[in-house]
């Protein structure tokens, strides 16, 4: 059954081909061996811990994994990584980024910058009668803006008319935000659910323009990349996070995070443990509640989360209902970037690679055999 397509993110128009189909991107010269490293004490038994995480690696029906880490009860319990990565191996987030981007409007909310059920603060929808000045950042966090956006080509379309592949690498790239946010109505807002990584750049700018009334990209971007930082990044200790700007110097807050996935891992367990880090609560409990809180229009999906919950018919489920508890949940990103979380395990997984979008079925059941032979608390 096909699987439902999780949106791109990449660094040049050859990557985002390579990865609809064509010849992958070359590999980093495998400079560095595979490292595996598996804690002794780990709750499900070293070997048995091993003989699960195997498969990603060595199973071609799961391949190309490039680096799984695993922390249980607050520690990494396991890392393996594939020859030519390792942990200080930034890969890019695709659209777990998204979920990065809730977690800072979650922090602009709690710092009273942002209200979550007002409209939208947005200069192109402000015009009198404009429909889309009722859109709140709920509904744009719950993809249910009603925004005309195709997220992925469909049908007769070519790939290159996908509104993703126009904001990202054609006519969009030079300012995302005002390619997503010029666009009209097609539904009500808050009545339908339809992923958009459009949605998200919309978000960053919202948030860049809270930070400052400057237009000067450079003004923006260290805005938004110091707000990024001081609240969040530095104090998860996540030191590896490079987000990437378009020209504007909007964050490409739906596709385009950096990071090590040890550094995934720590963004994971932030969200396991409610908005806290070291006994230091950054992020109201109440926010991450909201994350994790199916929207109206889809079960599986929350605030820029996905949930471990059946979808409507006719859309194609993700991660694995019925297989794993129902509050497990995940950022999740094109070409198989997982960071899955189960909070009755007390358990974080990230799984990084590079995974057809329409294969991921082998993936999604082996993590859920990972979680399984985790006790629960």
């Amino acid at each position: 059954m096909p699987r439902y397509k999780l949106p791109l993110g990449a660094t040049a128009i050859s990557l985002l081909l390579a990865s609809c189909g064509g010849e992958a991107e070359p590999k980093p010269a495998d400079t560095l061996p595979a490292i595996e490293n598996i804690a002794d004490d780990a709750a499900p038994g070293k070997t048995r811990l091993a003989s699960t995480i195997a498969p990603f690696f060595e199973d071609p029906a799961l391949e190309e994994t490039r680096a799984i880490v695993i922390m249980h009860g607050g520690r990494v319990v396991a890392e393996r990584y594939a020859p030519g990565y390792g942990p200080d191996s930034r890969l890019i987030s695709w659209s777990m980024a998204k979920s990065v981007t809730a977690t800072l409007i979650g922090m602009m909310v709690a710092d009273g910058l942002l209200v979550l059920d007002d409209p939208a603060p947005v200069p192109e929808w402000s015009s009198p009668g404009d429909p889309r000045a009722k859109i709140t950042l709920r509904q744009l966090l719950h993809m249910s803006s009603g925004l005309d956006h195709t997220e992925m080509a469909e049908g007769d379309k070519a790939i290159y008319e996908a509104d993703t592949t126009r904001l990202l690498f054609l006519d969009g790239r030079e300012n995302v935000a005002r390619y997503a946010e010029k666009r009209n109505l097609e539904a009500e807002p808050g009545r339908h659910f339809e992923y958009s990584t459009a949605t998200s750049h919309i978000l960053a700018d919202i948030m860049t323009r809270t930070l400052t009334d400057s237009s000067d990209p450079v003004v923006r971007r260290n805005a938004m990349l110091e707000y990024a930082r001081g609240r969040l990044f530095e104090p998860l200790g996540m030191t590896s996070a490079v987000p990437e700007f378009d020209r504007s110097g909007t964050m490409l807050g739906g596709s385009m995070i950096h990071a090590t996935a040890r550094d995934w891992a720590k963004f994971g367990e932030f969200l396991r443990n409610n908005g806290s880090v070291r006994s230091a609560q950054l992020l109201p409990t109440s926010w991450t509640r909201f994350m994790k809180m199916s929207s109206a229009n889809d079960p599986a999906y929350g605030g820029h989360l996905w949930l471990n919950k059946r979808r409507p018919e006719g859309r194609d489920q993700v991660l694995f209902p019925g297989k794993a508890p129902s509050d497990v949940f995940a950022a999740l990103g094109h070409l198989g970037q997982f960071v899955v979380v189960s909070p009755q395990h007390r358990l974080t997984i990230v799984r990084l690679g590079k995974t057809q979008d329409d294969q991921l079925d082998p993936i999604n059941d082996q993590i859920a055999k990972l979680i399984a032979i985790f006790p629960k608390s």
